[in-house]
């Protein structure tokens, strides 16, 4: 499948941004992990911004910032949400209650533990009407999103974005289910090129083959630590960064037990 890339959102330590970020992953500028910071998202009123949850905050900003960069109103696209998880904040406090001996549980908290809020929210904010999906496939969550991302967009001839994300859990969750740091990351994909596509991706199911790593250990570590980061080294690649692997224009990304995702990368 060939589908066209026209904006890039990203969040993440040390990754303030797409355009910021892509100086680093193309290694114009040494990579500096800092803690994540989440940028106020332009999608929700000040009154929102202040109920809503990680995985909401995180996921708004980078769609929002990649629909700016494509020049495209997000009410006319699908979307397709991807994490490992939810919000661990949340599923913590809702187990702590029910753990007590008043089970009462907040309606609030409620509706952000489930896995599709950030999609609730985001068509609530956009106003749009378009399909959305929200997945999970575990640590290739950014793969099954990317796959399914451009089958809707080749099937039905329309722009789709994809906004993967995780966040990271609080303890005793995190000692279950580790998540390095909070990350998230935006593709605006079209089916056809467009006067705002910059590239063209080519995306194939193949055997299982050996995934793409990053060259600098510091991003290493975060494309193993974080699910949503295994879309690091396709982020290198974009920003012409050097990735450890022989062929620069293709990345292998890890896709269930038995296969693998590779996507070839041609700049426009």
């Amino acid at each position: 499948m060939r589908v066209y890339l026209e904006g890039i959102g990203l969040c993440g330590p040390g990754l303030a941004g797409w355009q910021d970020s892509a100086d680093i992953l193309g290694h114009a500028r040494a990579y500096q992990p800092t803690s994540t910071v989440i940028p106020p998202s332009p999608l929700l009123p000040p009154n929102e911004r202040c109920r809503a949850v990680q995985t909401v905050k995180i996921a708004l900003a980078v769609g929002a910032e990649a629909f700016t960069a494509a020049g495209r109103d997000a009410a006319d696209a699908a979307t397709i949400f991807a994490s490992s998880g939810g919000d661990g904040d949340t599923i913590d406090s809702i187990m702590q209650v029910l753990a007590s001996s008043d089970i009462q549980i907040s309606p609030t908290r409620f509706h952000n533990s489930v896995h599709n809020a950030p999609a609730g929210y985001w068509s609530i904010a956009t106003g749009s009407q378009g399909p959305s999906s929200s997945l999970c496939c575990h640590d290739d969550s950014f793969a099954a999103g990317l796959l399914e991302a451009a089958v809707q967009a080749v099937t039905d001839k329309r722009p789709v974005a994809l906004i993967a994300y995780d966040v990271c859990y609080p303890i005793p969750l995190s000692m279950v289910r580790a998540i390095g740091a909070a990350f998230a990351v935006a593709l605006v994909l079209t089916p056809a090129p467009s006067r705002a596509a910059f590239a063209s991706l080519d995306i194939a199911l193949i055997d299982k083959a050996t995934a793409s790593i990053m060259a600098d250990p510091e991003l290493e570590s975060l494309r193993k630590s974080t699910p949503a980061a295994r879309s690091l080294p396709l982020l290198a690649t974009l920003a012409g960064g050097g990735l450890a692997t022989n062929d620069q224009a293709n990345t292998i990304l890890a896709y269930l037990d038995d296969m693998a995702l590779s996507v070839q990368i041609q700049h426009l």
